[in-house]
């Protein structure tokens, strides 16, 4: 019997991927060129990560779908249809063992939450490149469906890797466990929030005398708490899944991702950080890898990149895919 790791001391069980099997990459660049919107670095973004994948990793060309919109081939351009179109591609038949990347380095955005899943009240969304060419936020590509689309399919034993370069991203596929620099999982700041709203209550009390209103408001940190708690429940309960899936995103989800300029090119912040430190030391595990990616665009930047997973991993072993 499989216990779930949010409500019991024992150990999960999962099998882990040899990533031996099967590999296949979906890659994601949108420049949107010729738009008020118009980025620099999305396309050799994805042009640096495939080299990256075929050099290191052993990704064969033949078994990537790019979707960029510098193409003149309808079929390979970033829409929203052809963006699921290739995720369902990438999962399809999936087998344990197998490995599959995903990368997106685009526009992200956020849009308010209609099935209470989000601790925030938020879902996290990507741009397609005819996003405009829908009715309202419906154009865009959101949290839950991305992760109906690339997570869910996937059966026990089979790799995920994916990178999300755009703002807001930190929970760009739903997966309900997100680490810290420590290697320890998050509660999704649950602590953090709870002893800064004591703390200004009490300071309430100290400033005002307002006795009541202190004790208003602690009560309703209590229910605060108890509604976060059982968003973060349900999430594990409804989010977590058997397959590997692990994703490093560019930033938190309020935060936004940098279009850089790096060794003269034009790029994501985050996708160059993650291939630079790769190209520098294959040899990370996914916390060095964490804490590498937060060294290097701390250097210049104010976003913090993410790492997430579908079930509960051991940070410590090493970065494959």
């Amino acid at each position: 019997m499989h216990v779930h790791p949010a409500f019991s001391n024992a150990p999960p069980e999962y099998t882990l991927s040899n990533c031996q099997g099967r590999k296949r990459a979906l890659l994601i660049g949108i420049n949107y060129i010729g738009t008020e919107n118009e980025l620099k670095g999305c396309i050799n973004d994805v042009h640096n990560i495939k080299e990256f994948l075929t050099e290191l990793y052993g990704f064969k060309e033949e078994d990537m779908v790019i979707l960029t919109d510098h193409q003149e081939d309808e079929k390979f351009l970033p829409t929203r249809a052809n963006i699921i179109n290739g995720m369902q591609w990438l999962v399809d038949d999936a087998q344990e063992n197998d490995s599959f990347f995903l990368h997106f380095s685009g526009h992200g955005g956020r849009v308010r939450d209609e099935s209470g899943d989000e601790f925030d009240g938020f879902d996290e969304t990507i741009y397609p490149l005819d996003f405009k060419d829908y009715e309202g936020d419906s154009g865009q590509l959101i949290d839950d469906d991305m992760h109906d689309l690339v997570v869910r399919p996937l059966p026990a034993g089979c790799r995920l890797t994916a990178i999300f370069d755009s703002c807001h991203s930190g929970t760009a596929l739903d997966l309900p466990y997100v680490y810290s620099t420590q290697g320890e999982i998050k509660e999704d700041n649950l602590f953090k929030f709870a002893s800064r709203s004591i703390f200004n209550a009490g300071l309430r009390f100290v400033t005002d005398g307002d006795r009541e209103a202190a004790i208003d408001s602690i009560k309703e940190l209590g229910h605060q708490l108890k509604d976060a708690r059982d968003v973060l429940e349900q999430n594990r309960r409804t989010n977590s899944s058997p397959a590997d899936v692990i994703m490093l995103s560019g930033c938190k989800d309020y935060q936004t991702s940098a279009d850089a300029q790096e060794e003269g090119q034009s790029t994501g912040a985050m996708s160059h950080a993650f291939t630079t430190t790769l190209r520098e030391n294959p040899d990370q595990s996914y916390h060095e890898l964490l804490n590498n990616l937060r060294e290097i665009l701390g250097e210049h930047y104010s976003q913090r990149p993410q790492l997430s997973s579908s079930h509960p991993i051991d940070v410590e072993m090493k970065f494959t895919c």
